[in-house]
């Protein structure tokens, strides 16, 4: 952990007698909001250790989103995400109550463009009403205005439980408890190696540090499946990167809400949508393009040994024989601001696209499977006394306080060998 001056203190109890290695109960690789929230719930009870290549917290997905506080609307009945998203935005609600960390319960519209989109929204609201979402109205074109004057749709669905947040804020407020509560938090901590054989999980960093713990859980985002197979497993799936362009909008009063499209059925990327931010500013995105490395942010970063091991993966040629249509548009729209702004167009006529200006990128840790699925559902595994967090794409942030107790479980469960499917 960090103190003020920048350096390093730990605790004397998670200290061994060589400075470099270092002992504990549970070790948790990533530093991200749901491995931020697994250590939370462990603060106290486990000499916890939390590990991130990075020099801070919540630097890749967690701090690149768009603040969102997902409802579950759009998530299969009985789906993981559903339950989890469901559970998490109560318990996330209550934890920015508890920590004074500001969270806006705006609501959302998602707005059907033309007369066919209908059908679908009306879907949705049927799916949301299944899980319990309350308050959920379809409206007309006039109602739709009233409250949204800039918004001209067919029809909207409103999904009043949607909310704004900052999640870096949320993260730095979790890792103020894990440490307070004698937890330890390693940054630039690189995961080389993990022998996992045994009673014992060791953790060994680039530059030597090593940990030894009883049990530990991958919440690597990006590199998850990476970590797996350092650990000894074999995940049939693959993250491949998906990277999602944002612009600012000049005007920031021009909605008060999020308004978003109609998804896409097939595809699990919910559409450029505007969404206003705690902070006040105003942003569109994200398109879903894919990336050329893990962490490929800028229009020139590549990473030739990531991409050439994409490559190899048949999953993702059949990925691209399925979604080489829809990926195109999404190049297209990344290559053109004009249409980026045309696509905000289909809601908000007026729109001009001069409104837009860079706001940077995230990039989405998407599993794909052999057969070249987008997996949709979060996936975890257990292997050993290794909990793996195989897929936690959005709504991971609004449900991390619910997959944290989900992967608690799962570590006080019985140790299962070999539950990592094998590729």
């Amino acid at each position: 952990m960090r103190s003020g001056q920048g350096r390093e203190t730990y605790p004397r109890r998670l200290v061994a007698k060589n400075t470099t290695q270092l002992l504990g109960d549970t070790a948790v690789i990533g530093a991200g909001i749901v491995g931020l929230s697994v250590a939370w719930h462990l603060r106290g009870s486990r000499r916890v250790i939390v590990v991130d290549k990075e020099p801070a917290p919540a630097l890749h997905q967690t701090g690149r989103n768009s603040g969102v506080v997902h409802s579950g609307v759009y998530y299969p009945p009985g789906s993981s995400k559903a339950r989890l998203c469901l559970d998490g935005r109560e318990l996330l609600e209550r934890f920015c109550r508890d920590h004074r960390v500001q969270i806006h319960t705006s609501g959302k519209l998602i707005g059907a463009a033309d007369q066919d989109e209908v059908t679908s929204l009306e879907r949705l609201g049927d799916r949301g009403e299944a899980h319990g979402i309350k308050g959920l109205e379809l409206l007309g074109a006039d109602a739709v205005r009233r409250l949204e004057p800039a918004v001209d749709v067919v029809s909207a669905l409103l999904v009043p439980t949607t909310g704004l947040v900052d999640f870096r804020v949320i993260s730095l407020a979790m890792a103020r408890d894990i440490q307070e509560a004698g937890g330890l938090i390693l940054y630039s901590f690189e995961v080389a190696a993990v022998d996992s054989h045994g009673s014992r999980v060791t953790i060994t960093a680039r530059d030597g540090r090593e940990l030894m713990v009883e049990s530990a859980v991958n919440c690597a985002g990006l590199y998850s499946d990476r970590i797996a197979r350092l650990a000894g497993a074999s995940p049939s799936v693959r993250i491949v990167p998906f990277k999602g362009l944002y612009y600012g909008v000049v005007y920031r009063d021009l909605v008060s809400r999020p308004i978003y499209p109609v998804p896409d059925p097939e595809f699990p990327f919910l559409g450029v949508h505007l969404t206003p931010s705690v902070g006040g500013t105003l942003v569109a995105g994200p398109n879903a393009v894919l990336a050329l490395g893990r962490e490929a942010y800028t229009r020139h970063d590549r990473n030739l040994r990531e991409t050439l091991a994409l490559a190899g993966y048949p999953g993702f040629w059949r990925m691209a024989g399925r979604y080489w249509r829809t990926g195109l548009g999404e190049i297209h729209r990344t290559m053109s601001r004009r249409a980026f702004a045309r696509s905000i167009r289909r809601m908000i006529p007026t729109f001009r696209d001069e409104w837009l200006e860079p706001a940077g990128c995230g990039i989405r840790a998407q599993a794909v499977d052999p057969r070249g699925k987008l997996v949709d559902d979060f996936s975890f595994a257990r292997s050993g006394s290794f909990v793996h967090v195989i897929n936690a794409p959005s709504p991971a942030a609004t449900a991390s306080l619910a997959i944290a107790q989900r992967i608690v479980d799962m570590l006080n469960g019985p140790i299962e060998l070999a539950s990592v499917p094998n590729g």
